[in-house]
């Protein structure tokens, strides 16, 4: 029966539920999108390409791992926890002589692979390419189709797809950027692999010269297991799996070969599950404080009717249960039309955040059927949740109370609403003192959008009240407007509850974009300046491709100029992460000057560690202090900590002599190179003629260019949350546009009274002016404290980074949202005759 009832309301009142219809269904797109991503995190293919032919590849663990026995209770618990390591760890080769002697292994394979770009005529493009030696050209398999295998260091093998971009043909000439100087090589012969190698270019060089360039002597990357014929590879893995018992090595098959080769991409699924699920708990926050604001504008605009069946002696229970089957049955809708919207859109933004570098290409895009069914699920509970908080006063209250109440709105505040109100206020002011005592990112990040959220949250509760005092304050200028502004006026005083429920998603709108843009430009901007005024270098020396070589700072050291490389990496220490650096110890303080407040940096070296005051607030460090790191490579190290520095957001919260970092990355290619030195920027240049790709720039350049760098990594971050903002911009027309339409009748009586088309529309104007003025200061306010706290915890300064024209847009942005959200609705409704609305039934 009340199900019919439902069916029958919600088919007559299309209109009116129009807007709680493209509310539930924009929010299911966004939670299936941002679910898209997280299944991908977790269940994303890594297909193999380079190990193709290798049924079963050893590697080394690409983990730190930590056990933790805890006895309570007379029970022992164990918990092992592992974080991913940031470089490529690598094997013992004497690891070949135990996998040759398993049963079933017909012959191993040891993989070297490391840095070899090769200098490419311009705009050939391409993958990254990678240096094998030749005889690792089995697993995939390559094969010659031209030429022969390298036989001399100066040989090298080029696959086909780099040979028909760049037009090489055997003996011609091509120099490669790898760990080492660049160098000219001759090319022996071009290979063809048996299946597609897409993601990357190979270049193979003989056993020699690639031991060289790889740079771990008695060591491997990889080992490629090729069974005897007829064997089983899961029995042989078996084998092989027990042959190394007691070794950190991993065996692998199948589609597990793929996180082995492709290290960025088995990194890239961990970054896309947090990124996931942030994005997805802030779209479900922000989906259920606009899906509540828009189903009060649904029930006050049926307050009559609601009132007229408590009238009639429907229950309360009969009311709720009303108004939940209708939202189930909207939401059912909306969350079907939603969930299949969110599967195109997860996978567009999936697109960019591989065209923005965020994701590589190597991790292919998974599309289930969970995200779709846990947001329709999620729209379900949002919908009844929502109508049974906007509907619970008009369930419970009595008869007569409820026809009185539909005409005019309640004056009284309900207390429970401003109790919860004054509660998550109180909550959104701890959550913003606590930013204050966060000085890591990831711990920052999530604390700085859940404030802005709970402090939206209670200006949706105590709304009305803050739109009444906000009255108080305007009535005065807006009388001086005229008839429309004392319309307005009125309107604000009598319909508070109404307005409130427009401020919501416009202060949450102007709140939540102030804190998405301000957060990376405050954060960048602090590390710039910390770079500015820790950098005494004349000259900085960058490269356009993948780094300096360690040969081009030797050569300008030979005239006597200091001369630091910078490496970058990341350790771990524990299971926690840490941002470093390598730095070259001799003369460091004439290029450098991080701020040290303790110690000195003259006694960094080999087993030495600076360490910024953060770290060493978090570990207890002093000067002196021993410090247990695992190097990138998964390498531990113990050093003495010989000085504590103030600026560790510009330049990392550990530094390592540079050889030692060196020898544990991937790229051990400088980052940059700080040279103090009475030379000119053109004599630097020439010094550095035979190192392609090298650029002598000002400090004030290489700044310019570290900004440029960080914008483009920023627009990562802003993408993720655009959609956020994208959904609320649309909740924010959305509920004006219903807010309007539900005042036709008003508008027409206005119009029979002698007002005119013009003078309503102004006082519509002048209303939403007002509303807007209200939803920038709340939203300013939030946005400015939680940036504030941010800027104190991560900064130690009590100023975020605001760029006024783009503040001055956002905020313009919103008004012409709202101006245009609400003027289309209002001139729809003054087309009809007023007499014709106003002797139209109710």
């Amino acid at each position: 029966m009340m199900l019919r009832y439902a069916l029958r309301t919600v088919r007559a009142r299309k209109a009116g539920f129009l807007g709680a219809f493209l509310a539930l269904m924009c929010a299911a797109a966004l939670i299936t999108a941002c679910g898209t991503l997280l299944d991908t995190g977790l269940r994303g293919t890594i297909r193999t390409e380079r190990y193709a032919a290798a049924p079963v590849v050893v590697s080394a663990d690409q983990h730190v791992h930590r056990t933790t026995v805890k006895h309570k209770h007379g029970k022992t618990k164990v918990k092992h926890k592992a974080k991913p390591l940031a470089e490529r760890a690598w094997l013992p080769g004497q690891l070949r002589d135990r996998l040759a002697r398993t049963p079933g292994v017909a012959r191993v394979v040891p993989e070297l692979t490391f840095l070899a770009q090769p200098s490419a005529p311009a705009g050939t493009g391409g993958p990254p390419g990678y240096g094998h030696a030749w005889e690792s050209a089995a697993l995939t398999p390559y094969r010659l189709t031209a030429g022969h295998a390298p036989t001399a260091s100066g040989d090298v093998v080029i696959d086909a797809d780099l040979a028909a971009r760049a037009r090489l043909r055997p003996k011609d000439r091509l120099i490669v950027q790898s760990t080492r100087a660049p160098r000219s090589y001759r090319i022996a012969g071009i290979a063809t692999p048996a299946t597609p190698v897409r993601h990357q270019t190979s270049l193979f060089f003989n056993a020699a010269e690639a031991r060289r360039l790889a740079g771990h002597p008695g060591q491997v990357t990889a080992f490629g297991v090729l069974p005897d014929k007829g064997a089983d590879p899961e029995r042989v893995r078996q084998d092989v799996a027990r042959a190394l018992h007691g070794t950190t090595a991993r065996v692998s098959t199948g589609d597990a070969r793929g996180p082995v080769e492709f290290l960025d991409a088995a990194a890239a699924r961990t970054r896309l599950i947090s990124m996931g699920a942030a994005m997805g708990g802030t779209s479900l926050l922000v989906a259920v404080l606009v899906v509540v604001g828009t189903f009060s504008l649904t029930v006050r605009q049926r307050h009559r009717e609601l009132a007229l069946l408590r009238a009639v002696a429907a229950t309360s229970g009969q009311i709720r249960g009303l108004l939940g089957r209708e939202a189930l049955i909207v939401g059912a809708a909306a969350g079907a039309a939603g969930a299949l919207l969110g599967l195109p859109l997860g996978g567009r933004l999936f697109s960019r955040f591989v065209a923005l570098g965020a994701v590589p290409d190597t991790l292919g895009r998974t599309v289930g059927v969970f995200p779709p069914l846990v947001a329709f699920a999620a729209t379900l509970l949002a919908a009844w949740a929502a109508v049974r908080i906007a509907g619970h006063r008009i369930a419970r209250i009595r008869p007569a109370e409820a026809l009185a109440e539909a005409r005019a709105e309640r004056t009284r505040p309900a207390l429970g609403r401003i109790a919860a109100g004054l509660l998550l206020l109180a909550g959104g002011v701890v959550l913003v003192v606590v930013l204050t005592s966060l000085r890591t990112e990831p711990a920052s990040t999530p604390v700085t959008f859940l404030a802005v959220v709970v402090l939206s949250t209670s200006v949706a509760l105590l709304g009305p009240l803050l739109v009444r005092a906000a009255v108080l304050l305007l009535a005065g200028p807006l009388r001086l407007t005229g008839h429309g502004g004392r319309l307005a006026t009125a309107n604000l005083r009598g319909n508070a509850a109404r307005m409130a429920s427009v401020v919501t998603p416009l202060t949450l709108l102007i709140g939540m974009t102030c804190t998405v843009l301000f957060v990376q430009t405050t954060l960048g901007d602090a590390a710039r300046t910390q770079v500015r005024e820790g950098v005494r270098a004349d000259w900085v020396v960058a490269a356009q491709g993948p780094g300096v070589p360690g040969e081009a700072a030797e050569r300008l050291r030979a005239r006597h100029d200091t001369v630091t490389e910078v490496v970058r990496t990341t350790v771990r220490v524990g299971l926690d992460k840490y941002p470093a650096q390598g730095v070259t110890p001799a003369g460091l303080t004439r290029t450098w000057d991080p701020e040290v407040t303790a110690g000195s940096l003259g006694r960094l070296g080999p087993g030495t560690v600076a360490v910024s005051q953060v770290a060493a607030d978090q570990r207890h460090l002093t000067p002196g202090s021993t410090l247990k790191v695992t190097l990138g490579d998964g390498t531990p190290a113990t050093l003495t900590v010989a000085a504590v520095y103030a600026k560790g957001l510009g330049f990392g919260d550990l530094t390592f002599d540079h050889d030692l970092v060196a020898r544990h990355v991937d790229n051990p290619l400088a980052s940059s190179v700080l040279v103090s030195t009475s030379r000119t920027q053109g004599e630097l240049t020439a010094a550095l003629r035979e190192f392609p790709g090298m650029r002598v720039l000002s400090p004030s350049a290489a700044d310019a260019l570290q900004a440029d760098q960080e914008e483009t990594n920023a627009e990562v971050n802003y993408l993720a949350m655009g959609l956020v903002l994208a959904f609320t911009a649309i909740a924010v027309g959305n509920t004006l546009a219903m807010s309007v339409a539900e005042r036709v009748r008003e508008f027409a009586l206005l119009r029979l009274a002698g007002a005119t088309r013009r003078q309503v529309l102004r006082m519509l104007r002048t209303e939403t002016l007002s509303v807007l003025f209200v939803a920038t200061s709340l939203g300013s306010g939030i946005a400015l404290a939680v940036l504030t706290a941010f800027s104190v915890g991560m900064t130690g300064r009590a100023a975020p980074t605001v760029t006024p024209l783009l503040y001055v847009g956002v905020v313009g942005f919103a008004g012409v949202l709202a101006l245009v959200a609400g003027a289309v609705p209002g001139r729809t409704a003054l087309r009809v005759r007023a007499v014709t609305v106003a002797t139209a039934q109710e």
